[in-house]
């Protein structure tokens, strides 16, 4: 689960590829799921291309004549990134967020970056994106226990701007809801293996827990999921 698809100064999935490959070693081809953004076949081109220097076939979910049967067969399946509402509102009206669920639970490798990863949480009510549309709801596929916000970032020291913050906002989820939020700086990702789950990648996270003060971790680190409100010493 990536923060984003792309980080300054490199191309589309650079940063992740060696994550990628090693989450993907045994996929010969892969779902992309281009809703997120509105020119889909734009867009499932640019993954098109970028999974083909990988040896792996992307073939874009968009231009499946069954949404149904090609997530049942497919051996992975990758969310891109866009505005979150969007991806959700799409997913519900094709009936496919249930199907996609139990294949994730059962095994199939899942890859999320930005919105993608988003729909991963429980809910969507940590997105960063404005609602450009209007879901059936914020429940999204919950096949990670935690909220997620993808490109985190910190409050600028020295700032005039008095808008609230992104911790201020996370801060007041956690006003209203119980489950703990994985802030994702820009770089940063999720590895889940086995019922571990690493923050990997060239950036580090912050986390949200009731009754806890926000904290940072740094890649390499293997996260209690069971016990974010205890951060480590």
């Amino acid at each position: 689960m990536l923060s984003s698809s792309t980080v300054h100064g490199t191309g589309y999935l650079d940063h992740a590829e060696c994550e990628i490959r090693d989450h993907l070693r045994d996929v010969r081809q892969i779902l992309f799921v281009p809703y997120a953004l509105a020119d889909r076949d734009s867009y499932a081109s640019i993954a098109e291309e970028r999974f083909a220097r990988m040896d792996i076939e992307c073939v874009s979910l968009h231009r499946a004549h069954d949404p149904k049967a090609a997530v049942a067969q497919v051996e992975a399946i990758f969310v891109g990134g866009g505005n979150t509402f969007r991806l959700l509102k799409t997913l519900q009206e094709l009936d496919i967020l249930k199907l996609i669920r139990e294949r994730v639970l059962a095994g199939m490798p899942y890859m999320g970056a930005s919105a993608g990863t988003n729909i991963a949480a429980p809910t969507i009510r940590t997105t960063n994106d404005m609602p450009i549309v209007e879901p059936q709801n914020l429940r999204a596929l919950g096949v990670f226990p935690c909220q997620i916000n993808p490109h985190y970032i910190d409050p600028e020291p020295g700032s005039t701007h008095r808008g609230e913050t992104r911790e201020e906002r996370l801060l007041q989820y956690l006003e209203e809801n119980e489950a703990p939020v994985i802030g994702l700086r820009e770089g940063a990702m999720l590895r889940v293996r086995d019922g571990a789950v690493d923050l990997c990648g060239i950036r580090g996270a912050r986390i949200f827990a009731r009754g806890t003060a926000p904290y940072n971790v740094e890649p390499g680190t293997r996260l209690d999921i069971s016990n974010l409100g205890s951060p480590r010493p």
